[in-house]
């Protein structure tokens, strides 16, 4: 046998022999131009996910949500000037003076500018912690379940020792010592030791598929590992990736306003838990003359969670392979029906774009 007749395999494997003459090498019958490929292509990431969420109306609610604070955080801002002291009367109630529909602080300063203003570092944290979390705990799950043996227990010790430090404690002491300004760095810290906990129950997932039989197939194929992974493994796991992503991106939230409002967050931005902090210090819990400069930051909180929840359940079905291969055009009418609610979602065969 030559040299270049032995190719090595996935998991120390090896494949030998011609590729041409395996079983696994097959050639269509028909050429797909690269226009049809184009057009099955948006039809699988883009037109199948739109009509999942068309007919899911919580994942409509929840994405109308998500996309209002969106445009409230990037474009609210350029549209609404900046709320400073003595802009109006004091403590001015909400929907009596049009100019301030939300009324004002105890300063004079427009409820509803100062929150359109402090979504952006919001949203930033957000997105910095959820990606943190959910990013660096789907890497170290999927590459520790699938790669196995010592590399396997190298990386679930170091995730048992960041699960075993003490969450909230770790945060107040780096966010003395570090004392964050930037809304990225505030969200990272928010999340500092959320990915252990995520990467090892994103483990005992990739132990199961790396069983199942279509891994077995890719093997046997000789597709290289970062190839296996990354498009059939972590397919297979995206759907508890995004509910992952979701949940991070609600604990940043309730995080953020908390620490904010206890004082262990520096004030050097604007912030919902500001205004709570800064409401509850002029006796909004006693005088409900304040009670609506309380109540609107919490309000938002509460909106922007409902609709991450909402949006999650829709972005679980949109990222299962199966689902998403029902709603695309190259399945026929018959078995284009879907799943009933709450039905199994499991690893599935699907091969998508070919």
């Amino acid at each position: 046998m030559k040299p270049s007749d032995r190719e090595t395999s996935t998991d120390g494997g090896a494949v030998t022999g011609d590729r041409s003459t395996s079983p696994f090498h097959t050639t269509a019958d028909v050429e797909e131009t690269r226009a049809e490929r184009l057009k099955g292509t948006l039809d699988i990431y883009l037109l199948a996910p739109l009509r999942i969420l068309w007919h899911d109306k919580r994942a409509l609610f929840g994405l109308a949500t998500v996309l209002f604070f969106v445009l409230l955080g990037t474009i609210g801002p350029y549209l609404v000037e900046v709320p400073r002291s003595s802009d109006g009367p004091n403590a001015l109630a909400p929907f009596v003076n049009w100019e301030f529909p939300l009324g004002t602080d105890g300063l004079g300063k427009g409820i509803g500018a100062t929150l359109v203003h402090a979504t952006p570092a919001m949203l930033k944290m957000i997105l910095a912690g959820a990606i943190f979390s959910s990013g660096l705990g789907a890497v170290w799950g999927i590459i520790s379940g699938y790669k196995g043996g010592r590399l396997d227990r190298f990386m679930m010790s170091i995730a048992d020792v960041v699960m075993t430090i003490p969450g909230l404690p770790l945060i107040v002491v780096l966010s003395a010592v570090i004392e964050p300004r930037d809304p990225f760095v505030v969200g990272i810290l928010l999340s500092v030791n959320a990915w252990a906990g995520f990467s090892r129950v994103l483990r005992s997932q990739v132990l199961a598929i790396r069983q199942e039989s279509y891994v077995e197939a890719a093997r046997t194929m000789g597709l290289p590992v970062w190839t296996i992974m990354v498009k059939v493994v972590a397919p297979n796991v995206m759907p508890f990736v995004m509910v992952n992503f979701v949940t991070g991106a609600r604990r940043v939230i309730i995080s953020s306003v908390g620490l904010y409002f206890l004082g262990i967050l520096p004030f050097t931005t604007l912030n919902w838990g500001v205004m709570m902090n800064l409401a509850y210090d002029a006796g909004a819990m006693n005088n409900p003359k304040y009670a609506h400069w309380f109540l609107a930051p919490m309000i938002l909180i509460v909106l922007m969670s409902l609709g991450l929840i909402l949006l999650g359940q829709g972005m679980d079905r949109i990222f299962n392979p199966r689902i998403r291969a029902k709603h695309t055009k190259k399945v026929d009418d018959s078995d284009a029906a879907e799943p009933e609610e709450g039905g199994g979602t499991g690893p599935t065969t699907t091969v998508e774009g070919h």
